[in-house]
């Protein structure tokens, strides 16, 4: 094992202050409760989110035969790479040795060194990344709910064009307010909500795919998807069914706080990581279940011209309150959804300010209002991250597109690398042995499948950017 001081990049939990010891984990920590029903829970309301939108538009570029096998195989890579990365949370013995609270110090642990740096860096950009994501994809949410009304007043033919800049803009000034609730500890009501307003919107994306296909007396789409031809060249053929790649993967990623959520299983026996495998499997299961309904409904419903978002590519135009209630849900998850995310980035800057200047009033003098902790410091920063995330989301406006791309360039290194280099060394997996190449060739193969995904929407990115100005939402 490798093991050094903690590092900047850390961001983890305090220890409580439970004065008796039969409240206390090994570690000194308050007593933990989780079962295997908590993390299931925890990690489908992570994993279900926006990304479940464009999945009818993934299985649409890889048509019927693809599509689905494509869905299921990355469900079977992130569910065997979890049960992996699950064996690291405790280094040497299963079961009584040193905790890991977050995915860097599981990567801290067994690998130390560079790589951890290089996990912090791919973790924070892909963090700052959703960030952005998330900000497009909310403001184009809250820009249909004005065009589903005027093509309900003023008909479908009607253009009904709106910028989404504005819309961007009071998603970032929400942001704002809401970033200025110090930690995790204070905003578990918000994803809560988020969690609910998720379910909501994908369950009326799902009933909504039903019904279309039930009104056109069958399902649409082909085996071989979106057809050469009719304004898609060979080329954007191959491209789009890489980004579809992204796409799928951004809609199954939670690695990047599968530690988080095992450090809330309580003491063994069993082991978290025995607790940790069957909640994989049950929420993975369970995700991949909605998730085949959703896209493949979608794909359904509208075949090859289904929408790279389902509920504002208006492939439905009514009833028009309920997709304006999907929207709405849709606006409340992302703003909960954006500050998980965040709150990991506003930590570590903020620890790093705190280590390097601990006496300065600007950095450190805090005043309470309720669930925010307001210092000068704090509103610098998280407003001016904000912000960054808003202005870079108006130059780049392109949902699917986004979401392809972050999911490909996070899927290898956080999803299937560090997990297989951590349990190598963990579990002490000898090189050369057969285990050992088995895990090679899968982490080659993801590599490969990230790579071309990426370069399948940088692709459909520089494609959007010839025809696009900077600020014209």
């Amino acid at each position: 094992m490798v093991s050094s001081k903690a590092a900047p990049f850390e961001v983890s939990a305090e220890a409580g202050n439970a004065r008796d010891a039969a409240w206390l984990d090994d570690d000194g920590r308050p007593r933990r409760s989780g079962t295997v029903w908590t993390a299931s829970a925890h990690i489908v309301t992570a994993v279900i989110g926006s990304g479940v939108l464009s999945l009818a538009w993934a299985i649409a570029q890889l048509g019927w035969a693809a599509g689905p096998a494509v869905m299921l195989l990355f469900a079977f890579v992130i569910y065997y790479t979890s049960t992996l990365l699950a064996e690291c949370y405790r280094s040497g013995d299963p079961v009584a040795g040193k905790r890991s609270y977050t995915y860097m110090d599981a990567v801290r642990a067994s690998l130390g060194g560079a790589k951890v740096r290089l996990c912090g860096a791919i973790q924070y950009a892909n963090l700052f990344g959703v960030a952005i994501g998330y900000t497009i994809a909310a403001s184009i949410s809250m820009r249909a709910i004005k065009r589903a009304d005027c093509f309900h007043n003023k008909g479908h033919k009607n253009p009904c064009r709106s910028s989404s800049n504005p819309y961007m803009i009071l998603f970032g000034a929400a942001e704002v307010v809401f970033s200025q609730i110090p930690d995790f500890d204070q905003i578990w009501w918000l994803s809560i909500v988020a969690a609910v307003m998720s379910f909501t919107y994908s369950g009326i994306g799902l009933a909504l795919g039903v019904m279309q296909t039930v009104a056109n007396g069958g399902f649409k789409g082909s085996l071989t998807g979106v057809a050469i031809g009719d304004g898609v060249t060979s080329t954007q053929k191959v491209w789009r069914s890489l980004q579809a790649f992204g796409n799928i993967a951004f809609a199954y990623s939670y690695s990047i706080i599968l530690i988080e959520i095992q450090d809330t299983i309580k003491a063994p026996p069993p082991s978290e990581a025995t607790v940790m495998k069957k909640a994989t499997m049950v929420s993975v299961a369970t995700t991949t279940v909605f998730y085949m309904l959703c896209g493949c409904m979608g794909y359904a419903a509208f075949g090859d011209a289904a929408p790279d978002n389902l509920l504002t590519g208006f492939g439905f135009y009514e009833p028009f309150w309920l997709l304006d209630v999907a929207n709405v849900a849709i606006v409340v998850h992302l703003v909960g959804a954006y500050q998980v995310f965040c709150q990991p980035i506003f930590a570590f800057v903020e620890r790093w300010a705190a280590a390097a200047w601990p006496d300065s009033a600007f950095v450190s003098r805090e005043l309470r209002v309720g669930p925010f902790a307001l210092s000068v410091f704090r509103l610098t920063w998280r407003t001016a991250f904000v912000c960054l995330t808003t202005v870079a989301a108006m130059l780049l406006p392109f949902f699917g597109d986004v979401v392809g791309l972050l999911g490909a360039v996070s899927f290898w290194p956080l999803t299937v690398y560090f997990p297989i280099e951590m349990y190598v060394v963990q579990r002490g997996v000898r090189r050369g042995s057969t285990r050992w190449v088995c895990l090679q060739l899968l982490s080659a193969a993801c590599l490969l499948v990230s790579v071309a995904a990426a370069g399948g929407s940088i692709a459909d990115v520089i494609d959007a950017l010839k025809v696009y100005r900077p600020f014209s939402g």
